[in-house]
């Protein structure tokens, strides 16, 4: 069956019209058109990170740099939290964990960007979306155009300032962006003045933006001088409910940005005050594709690492311009000299969340272990750093026939094109369902014609055609452009699907998937790697690499594998092929012993602080590792898992959701540790 597309029509494109862009000390440039971004008058497709510094322990920020940049990051946000930093008026702390100034340094030095979110209202489930307890007292409207709010936000911006200072784009520095508020969907006015205030502190940078979601018709922004950017979450696990949620749009192909407008094209054209998101002034940018989910204590829903690469490529496919995950690294709350610093039911939020733990179940997890949507979302980051250029001008263009989510037979798929050339996305994936097989799938650009393949199991991916490679034309292939090291493109095989190659003036070629071959045309070559390989597959330094079953960063000046233990890998080395190396050493992995106690010397010091405890019975247990080196992982099943040391200091906790609880022998190795497991109850959300 033939599968075509609506009509391709070119966008006017605009320049210079926002209050936004900028340049460094040596003349480079970032700038914002109205349906991309450019370095250097160059389009591009930047892949954003969310890590919050101030969770993670100094000695790790390195390392998991290396880990998100390996990844395919190339800018890292992060919010500041004001309780964090302003815990008690007047006392502000910018030292060890939460030394901004070292965190962006650390960041340059691996070769990251940095937008800086800062506030004053965050969000990121912390305490009072990070307003401190003595703030929320006060008599007067908070994130309101009002003297005596503003003056405090003002204090806090100039604290933030003179931490930051001369570390800015314009400086030669690497803070790009500023994130002004967040979630503030009805008060541009407000934005504006924040805007205004930072930049008389002095606050300078290409990039201002703020969040544009949860309005029918958009934020009320200041729609001059911020670039809105947008969300899609795999779940909601912030939804009152304790049942089954509503398939996710998300993993449907639609070109609408804000996912509080769905069904947009049935309402009216704007609020009753007039107000619409001219979303045409602005390139398709998001800040918080769900790299995973939280979960609260009511909802747990339990993350795939294709939940997270088909809902970003659907993204990439409707439009997306700025790639932007939110978490991309999990984390750990700090707890406060006054209090716990977690969102919960007691701070007036709808939610409970864990207290210490803020692993997301995203990329990178609270403790650094890398998981599979680490993996497989690579491969749409360096497409989109490779052919960046030619994708971001791109438009989409949707499917004839709207697929809704509910919908299992029919093929979900769209295209951007510049009207000759472009790239076909497909997901055949949908959270918590499972899609029917689609046959003899023939996809007609109007430009080329595919030849006839499968659709089947959970997969999602791009094709491409019209793609200019070097001197040679490629009119389509039936296999994933991933990138390229010097005159070599590497391509992966779909499961399920052939890979087939079409060059202008030549014969298609089917090509077998291996790393022991390759395809010669005139003077490229084409190696052609099969998926599994393919979600190892790391560009370090310019150089392609591809783990053996091992994922590989680049640290200290030299290729090492992510986890502990002796690893295997493959470097390209163009006309002799791959050659297999190896990297890291032998290690003693830790055993962990677990003894089941009648009780524990002390009364566990934050179960009662969730307002959980008191209605569920306490299981304890005393724990040990033997040594400080890889992974551990505690079986126990309950509600509510939170591990003290003697003194009755909380280490770690778990809100458990159906996976064993993994935890760094390193955080458990020579103390006194107590397990404290709360009564499993069956009331909540979950998924296995």
């Amino acid at each position: 069956m033939e599968y075509g597309f609506r009509e391709y029509k070119k966008s006017e494109l605009l320049r210079g019209h926002l209050n936004v862009g900028g340049a460094d000390d040596k003349g480079n440039r970032i700038d914002v058109t109205n349906l991309y971004f450019e370095r250097n008058g160059r389009p591009c497709i930047d892949v954003m990170g969310e890590f919050h510094f101030a969770r993670c322990n100094r000695e790790n920020w390195k390392e998991t740099l290396c880990k998100m940049k390996a990844g395919g990051v190339t800018i890292v946000a992060s919010y500041l939290f004001w309780n964090y930093h302003e815990e008690i008026e007047g006392e502000f702390d910018f030292s060890g964990d939460l030394d901004v100034r070292a965190f962006v340094k650390e960041c340059q030095k691996v070769g990251l960007d940095v937008i800086i979110r800062i506030g004053p209202w965050a969000h990121g489930e912390a305490r009072y979306g990070g307003f401190p307890d003595w703030l929320m007292k006060k008599p007067y409207v908070l994130r309101e155009n009002n003297e005596e709010y503003l003056e405090k936000v003002r204090i806090f911006y100039e604290k933030i300032y003179e931490q930051v200072q001369g570390l800015f784009y314009k400086d030669g520095g690497n803070i790009i962006g500023v994130q002004l508020e967040n979630e503030l969907v009805d008060n541009a006015e407000h934005l504006l003045t924040l805007k205004q205030m930072a930049q008389e502190i002095g606050y300078d940078a290409p990039l201002w933006t703020v969040t544009g979601w949860n309005s029918l018709y958009g934020a009320k922004i200041p729609v001059d001088d911020v670039v809105p950017v947008f969300s899609a979450y795999p779940e909601a696990p912030w939804s009152d409910t304790t049942e089954k949620l509503p398939l996710s749009p998300h993993y449907v192909f639609n070109q609408m940005r804000n996912d509080a407008a769905v069904g947009v094209d049935l309402m009216k054209a704007s609020d009753e005050d007039g107000w619409r998101l001219p979303y045409e002034k602005y390139p398709f940018a998001t800040c918080e594709l769900g790299g995973g989910i939280q979960v609260t204590h009511h909802r747990r829903p339990l993350i795939q690492g294709m939940d997270i690469y088909a809902l970003s490529l659907s993204k990439l496919g409707s439009g997306n311009n700025l790639i932007g995950y939110y978490m991309y690294c999990g984390g750990t709350n700090k707890i406060g000299k006054l209090s716990t610093l977690n969102e919960s039911k007691a701070t007036g939020y709808p939610n409970d969340y864990s207290i210490l733990s803020y692993d997301f179940q995203t990329m990178i997890s609270e403790y650094g272990e890398l998981r599979e949507q680490y993996r497989l979302t690579n491969l749409l980051h360096l497409m989109a750093q490779e052919f960046g250029d030619v994708l971001a001008p791109m438009e989409a263009v949707d499917s004839v026939q709207n697929v809704l989510p509910e919908d299992m037979d029919s093929l979900r798929y769209s295209m951007r094109t510049d009207g000759k050339s472009g790239f076909v996305f497909v997901n055949h994936y949908q959270r918590l369902a499972k899609l029917h097989d689609v046959n003899n799938v023939v996809i007609d650009t109007g430009v080329v014609k595919f030849p006839a393949f499968d659709v089947k199991g959970e997969i999602a991916f791009v094709l491409p055609f019209g793609l200019r490679l070097d001197e040679e034309t490629l009119e389509y292939a039936t296999a994933q452009p991933i990138c390229r090291e010097g005159d070599t493109y590497f391509f992966t095989e779909i499961p399920g699907i052939t890979a087939e190659y079409k060059f202008a003036d030549r014969d298609a070629l089917q090509v077998k998937a291996g790393m022991g071959h390759w395809l010669k045309v005139g003077d490229i070559k084409i190696v052609t790697l099969t998926w599994d390989q393919a979600r190892f597959l790391r560009k370090l330094e310019g150089e392609v690499y591809v783990g053996e079953e091992c994922d590989l960063i680049w640290q200290d000046k030299r290729v090492k594998a992510a986890a502990p233990g002796v690893h295997h890998y493959y470097s390209w080395e163009g006309e002799d092929g791959f050659e297999r190396l190896t990297t890291g050493k032998v290690f003693t992995q830790a055993e962990i012993a677990i003894e089941p106690l009648e009780s524990i010397p002390f009364t566990p010091k934050y179960m009662e602080e969730l307002a959980l405890g008191s209605e569920r019975a306490l299981s304890y247990a005393k724990v040990s590792v033997t040594t400080a080196e890889g992974f551990v992982e505690i079986p126990n099943v309950g509600d509510v898992l939170q591990l003290y040391t003697a003194e009755n200091e909380m280490i770690a906790d778990n809100f458990y959701y159906g996976k064993p609880w993994r935890l760094p022998a390193k955080l458990l190795f020579g103390k006194e540790l107590y397990l404290v497991v709360s009564e499993f109850k069956d009331d909540f959300y979950k998924e296995y």
